[in-house]
């Protein structure tokens, strides 16, 4: 629920009584993953998305019934829920179960052929709950990092329950069971923060994989990941808009304070006036940020790459002719630079769109950026064997899932 943070803060600001349903469980192929949230509240108002349209009415029904009950609905685990997820709501957490019916393809269910699980949770007007939900709210809509963990499956009695994680270290809340267990959590929740994933993970009730088993949905939000533009051009301005659109922080740098300017870029979130390969050395960068070099100048393109590929940044490209990548190869080598480190250049930068425009130009960028942090292959999906929803980290993520 955590993307619909903005949205949330400000109904809790208000007062409001709502129902999240959020995914919880995603099999198969699937238009979103875990952590997609839909929000009602009792005035009827709707706001977010669990499935892209597939089973929106279902989920916007279950979420409808919960704030309209007298508390009294199955909790998570009963029997209620049935293939197509539909059951009463209650005061208590709900779990449904999406799948696609091959019988009936007008039926609830998803048409791309996935499965997924949906937690219905009502949020009261005042309490500890709320109160806590409204501290992750406030936390993710003000871009600082914090891990919101839930237990969606296990013991009656702790189903529903909740603890927050800030990037600071600090714990909120609690599942109420032994100390242990939530001492595993925030283990868990801190790993899952630290990458800023989404996931479940599977612990048990009296901490560590001791007892019954408990499935804990953690849901991270942290600051929008950085996109550094280097060089002052028209291509420029129109990645900083494909960068927005795509929700990066955008930084536009460039050693020409005639052409660094706001005024030229007004949608950048900072505009930075200074050598590149100065403000790279100092900038602060992670896994998620991606460089974007423009400038195709020597002078500025080697002392800024022979930082930029050292660094474990999520992409690299530099734009310029094939000649010019051959020639740039070249003095990356003489510049002390490996195989492997070259390796790591998007270079000419941009998937073959047969772009011409800036505009077509930066969509072919951020559409090759994409597909490095999806693990996409850049390739048509006509004709295609590959997942269209496959998740690069699903093989390497642990307990998380």
């Amino acid at each position: 629920m955590l993307d619909l943070a903005a949205e949330l803060a400000a109904w809790t600001a208000e007062g409001r009584e709502f129902a999240v349903a959020t995914v919880v469980a995603v099999r198969g192929s699937a238009p979103r993953g875990p952590g997609a949230a839909l929000a009602v509240d009792s005035g009827g108002t709707v706001v977010g998305s669990v499935s892209g349209g597939c089973v929106e009415g279902a989920v916007y029904e279950l979420c409808a019934e919960a704030l309209g009950s007298d508390g009294e609905g199955p909790a998570l685990g009963d029997d209620a829920m049935g293939e197509s997820g539909s059951g009463r709501g209650g005061q208590r957490p709900v779990l449904a179960h999406f799948g696609y019916d091959d019988e009936d393809a007008f039926a609830v269910g998803l048409s791309c052929g996935g499965e997924l699980d949906v937690l219905v949770v009502r949020v009261p007007s005042a309490g500890p709950e709320r109160e806590l939900l409204c501290t992750a709210f406030e936390l993710a809509r003000s871009a600082r990092g914090v891990a919101l963990a839930r237990v969606v499956e296990g013991p009656a009695e702790l189903v529903g329950r909740a603890l927050l994680v800030g990037a600071d270290g600090s714990v909120r809340g609690g599942f109420g069971g032994p100390a242990a267990l939530d001492a595993t959590a925030v283990a868990e929740a801190r790993a899952l923060l630290d990458t800023g994933r989404t996931g479940t993970v599977r612990i048990g009730a009296e901490g560590s994989r001791c007892g019954q088993p408990v499935t804990v949905l953690v849901e991270s939000s942290v600051p929008p990941p950085r996109l550094v533009v280097f060089g002052a051009v028209d291509f420029a301005a129109e990645l900083v808009r494909a960068g927005k659109f795509l929700g990066f922080h955008v930084t536009v740098c460039d050693a020409r304070p005639v052409f660094a300017t706001p005024a030229r870029f007004p949608e950048a979130d900072e505009v930075v006036a200074e050598w590149p390969d100065t403000y790279l050395a100092r900038t602060e960068t992670d896994a998620r940020t991606a460089l974007c070099v423009l400038t195709h100048d020597a002078k500025f393109d080697v002392p800024l790459l022979d930082i930029a590929l050292r660094l474990p940044v999520a992409y690299v490209g530099a734009m310029g002719s094939r000649r010019t990548h051959l020639d740039r190869l070249a003095r990356l080598r003489a510049a002390g630079l490996g195989e492997d480190e070259l390796a790591k250049l998007h270079s000419p930068i941009g998937l073959d769109l047969g772009a011409r425009t800036p505009q077509e130009t930066a969509l072919s960028i951020a559409a090759e950026i994409v597909a490095a942090r999806r693990g996409g292959s850049g390739v048509p999906l006509t004709g295609g064997h590959r997942p269209i929803h496959a998740d690069p980290a699903a093989s390497s993520a642990g307990p998380a899932e």
